[in-house]
């Protein structure tokens, strides 16, 4: 039986980079550093993000970005102050896909490593109630 997401990792080729992004971005809160040990394939350490445990590991970046990405919740009130944070690390903003009123507001940004992320302040039970009502 499938309990729940156990984790996350981002393969990055700068640990330093990807720490600071999740902790200025996300306020993550890093538990664990390898160092220059190596328990699984490159250094790595673990964050907390939101109560989701978030590695990053030592690793070549992906080569293209792509619309494939981790969607985390911010509040509905949160999204000037996540936008700031973003654009002081100088990340790259991908444009937002067309979006109806009632489902959220969301933020759509690359790492220097191509990872796409998303700052949602919708939730599912949110959106389903908006696509229900229909285009009107």
């Amino acid at each position: 039986m499938i309990e729940g997401l156990s984790h996350i990792t981002f393969v990055t080729r700068d640990l330093d980079r990807m720490e600071e992004i999740l902790t200025t971005v996300f306020d993550a809160r890093k538990i664990y550093d390898s160092g220059d040990e190596t328990f699984s394939l490159s250094r790595e350490r673990f964050f907390d993000i939101g109560g989701v445990w978030v590695a990053t590991m030592e690793g070549d970046p992906l080569a293209d970005q792509t619309y494939n990405h981790v969607a985390f919740k911010m509040g509905p009130d949160d999204y000037d102050d996540r936008l700031a944070r973003i654009k002081h690390l100088g990340l790259t903003l991908r444009e937002g896909r067309a979006r109806v009123e009632g489902e959220g507001h969301s933020i759509y940004f690359y790492d220097d490593d191509n990872h796409m992320f998303e700052l949602h302040s919708g939730t599912l039970a949110t959106r389903l109630a908006r696509y229900a009502k229909g285009r009107a």
